[in-house]
Parts: C-alpha cells; sequence; structure tokens
C-alpha cells in the first residue's frame, strides 16, 4: 500500500467538524474522476456504490467493504449535492455528513484531488474518519495505479497507525 498521501487537517466549530485533505496523484483527471464518482472506481479504494445516480440531487447508497472489529459493514445513504462532471462530486450522507471530492489538472497529466467531509461527531470520532480518509486515500493511489483494494486483506493495523499519528500530529 502506498504511503505517500499528506496528513489531513481539521478544524472543528461549534460541534461540526471539517476535515480536508489534498491528494496529489501521477494520473489524469478522467482517471480520478472514474475512480471518486462511478460504481466501480468507488470499489476498488472506498465502497461499493450499492446506489448512485450520477447527477445533483440523486440518490447514493455507500456500503464500506472494510469491516469493524464485529464484522459489520458502514452503511451511508443520502443524495448527490453538486456534480461538476470531471470536477466536483459530493456526496451528503448519513454516518459521513458532506463528503466533496473537486479535482484539479495538476500539470504534466497528474490530477490534484482537494477533499473536503464536513461532518458531526466528538473528537474521537474525528480522529477516526481523519484514519480512516487517509487510509483510504492510500488505496485510492494503489487503486489508480492499477491495484484495488483486496478488502478480504483489510485489517485495523494500517489504521491504528495513522489513527495514532493523527492523534499526535
Amino acid at each position: 500500500m502506498s504511503g505517500s498521501i499528506s496528513y489531513g487537517t481539521s478544524e472543528t466549530h461549534e460541534g461540526t467538524h471539517l476535515l480536508r485533505y489534498v491528494v496529489r496523484v501521477p494520473h489524469p483527471v478522467e482517471q480520478v474522476w472514474e475512480a471518486v464518482a462511478t460504481p466501480e472506481g468507488l470499489r476498488g479504494w472506498l465502497a461499493a456504490a450499492d446506489t448512485l445516480e450520477p447527477r445533483l440531487g440523486g440518490a447514493v447508497t455507500l456500503r464500506w467493504l472494510n469491516t469493524d472489529d464485529k464484522g459489520s459493514h458502514t452503511v451511508a445513504t443520502g443524495h448527490v449535492t453538486a456534480w461538476d462532471v470531471e470536477r466536483i462530486a459530493e456526496y451528503t450522507v448519513t454516518v459521513h455528513g458532506r463528503i466533496r471530492f473537486h479535482l484539479e489538472p495538476g500539470g504534466e497529466g497528474a490530477t490534484v484531488l482537494r477533499f473536503t467531509n464536513e461532518m458531526h461527531g466528538d473528537d474521537d470520532y474525528r480522529l477516526d474518519c481523519l484514519a480512516g480518509w487517509h487510509n483510504h486515500f492510500e488505496y485510492l493511489v494503489d487503486a489508480l495505479d492499477g491495484r484495488p483494494a483486496d478488502w478480504s486483506a483489510w485489517t485495523f493495523e494500517r489504521w491504528q497507525q495513522l489513527r495514532n499519528e493523527y492523534e499526535q500530529h
């Protein structure tokens, strides 16, 4: 798994957490768009898109393929709240709140992915999500390099390492 993702940042205002990442990937916008805005692409690094209506107001259901320590999958349902093909895909869903992928050309065939997650929860949940998104962005880079996630081999080890790092960061 790739370990080249920069740490995300977070701000908290009145119980709302705003998590941000800037992920630079050496792949064209079209390829990154497929990874963040299609069921086939999302499955390789984030979740199964059981429902994804690719339009503003469309329904979305994301079912994470990694499991918790009880073997349960996170399932988030909601709507597409922004959609600008090959530029912005935003989903507002239960569990994770607003998740926004903003793509920009990064020069020489690369892409800059600016990710924002606006969510609610206590500080432990904020740290859990920072570690989780970081871990999934590592999977994104691998998937774009032709190595989609093998969810049957997923463990808490890397997530826990990242969680500890974010707690100290």
